[in-house]
């Protein structure tokens, strides 16, 4: 009997080996790793540079605490991020994932406010159908939906949610795309208004929705007006590129495709490609100075904050995302996912969407076409497609709640940077056997 305590009640097999694009069991079966796990394995599995920096930095020094020093790992992983950053970012604080590092971003913006005597900012504005991160300040930042509802007595921050940038669920009839997207950015200035100008510290949205909505990009336009909005009232933006970043949309950083940079930008998952457990919270040069120049510390902190070997693994990873050219092959095989799920799935009765941008694709699953009508939550589709896409071998990632956080199907995927043209193909064959069977059921 196993004691570690699973995520769900039916205990999952043993993984013993990764390579390249799959992840075997004990018994030698494989499995295509079709979302990198949840967008995290982007330089797939078994990548001896990785693990070969891994082993230097453990051999010279595994650890030594963040408030008595630093080490080169974090501060030249530090010095390539900014180095390829947008704007005026220019400070890298290494936390342990994306939760940590939503939450210090959070934390961030509110010290800010208090060192530059603005107080009162204490309000984050959020998106519906957004995922944050597990912990209570990150969850309370979430759209609701059933991952958060049961915590919802526990949440503390003062968090209200305009509706996101989902042209599919949500444009109107007979309105066009660009209005659209002003339309959705507009209601950032009408809540902060609502709220009181002077009370908002800040607003959070991912740059490309990932598990919420499945890889809904905004339309054209919009992240430029929301940093009107956010100029126009002196509130702070913060980029959620967790899942999107680090190369994964086919640009380092996703906000690069919106033209425009944030205060705060928050990345993780594919910074150490599963190579080791490590998030980035970036801020620009004049919050950092505010608390330098102000109390002289920032008021938050965990025990592995920058730890060295987590440095060097990212080091690793995003230094092989550069110099081999990785963010522009992902331009490419995007390409080829797109036009191959458009192919297998563009006629099919039940997608009603296909959308996304590089190696971060999703799909929308209707009831009907025509209406775009979601299936009945009870159908429970996107657990059934999970579970039928694991016996053809192939993970991905389904989630519910696409269209308000409960009603609404979508699968997610995001394959290594370094997926083949066939291994495309085996990806979506096998993802369409997974969906006719969890249809047929």
């Amino acid at each position: 009997m196993s004691h570690v305590f699973p995520r769900f009640k039916d205990a999952p097999p043993v993984a013993v080996r990764g390579e390249g694009c799959y992840l075997y069991d004990a018994d030698g079966r494989a499995w295509l790793d079709g979302s990198g796990g949840a967008a995290v394995s982007c330089l797939g599995h078994g990548d001896k540079e990785v693990i070969a920096a891994i082993t230097r930095q453990a051999n010279e020094m595994a650890f030594a605490h963040s408030r008595f020093f630093t080490s080169a790992a974090a501060e030249e992983l530090a010095d390539m991020l900014i180095a390829n950053a947008p704007g005026k970012l220019e400070r890298v604080y290494f936390v342990s994932g994306g939760s940590e590092a939503i939450e210090a971003a959070i934390k961030l913006a509110r010290q800010y406010f208090v060192e530059i005597g603005q107080e009162q900012r204490c309000k984050l504005i959020a998106r519906r159908q957004s995922y944050h991160g597990a912990t209570l300040g990150a969850m309370a930042a979430s759209g609701p939906g059933e991952r958060r509802d049961g915590f919802a007595p526990l949440l503390p921050l003062s968090v209200s949610h305009i509706a996101p940038c989902y042209e599919y669920g949500e444009r109107g009839e007979g309105e066009n795309a660009a209005d659209y997207a002003q339309r959705a950015a507009d209601a950032l200035e009408a809540e902060i208004l609502r709220l009181g100008p002077q009370t908002v510290m800040a607003f959070v949205a991912e740059t490309v929705a990932g598990a919420g909505l499945g890889a809904v990009t905004a339309g054209e336009g919009y992240f430029k007006r929301i940093r009107e909005i956010c100029d126009k009232y002196g509130v702070l933006l913060i980029l959620d590129e967790v899942m999107c970043g680090c190369g994964r949309t086919g640009h380092l950083f996703a906000c690069e495709a919106e033209g425009v940079a944030p205060d705060i930008l928050c990345m993780a998952k594919g910074l150490g490609g599963g190579y080791q457990p490590i998030g980035a919270m970036l801020c620009t040069g004049e919050m950092y100075d505010a608390v330098r120049q102000g109390s002289g510390a920032f008021r938050h902190g965990h025990t592995y904050l920058a730890h060295p070997v987590a440095a060097a693994a990212a080091r690793a990873v995003v230094g092989k995302i550069l110099r081999e050219g990785l963010v522009a092959r992902v331009g490419v095989m995007g390409g080829v996912l797109r036009d191959v799920l458009q192919r297998r799935f563009g006629q099919h009765p039940h997608v009603g969407d296909i959308r996304g941008r590089g190696l971060f694709m999703g799909l929308e699953l209707v009831e009907e076409r025509g209406s775009k009508r979601p299936f009945a939550p009870q159908r429970r589709l996107a657990a059934r497609i999970k579970d039928a896409a694991f016996d053809e071998g192939l993970i991905c990632y389904p989630m519910g709640g696409t269209r308000d956080g409960y009603r609404g199907d979508h699968v997610l995927l995001a394959p290594p940077f370094i997926i083949s043209e066939a291994q495309i193909e085996e990806l979506s064959g096998k993802l369409q056997r997974a969906i006719d069977r969890a249809l047929a059921e």
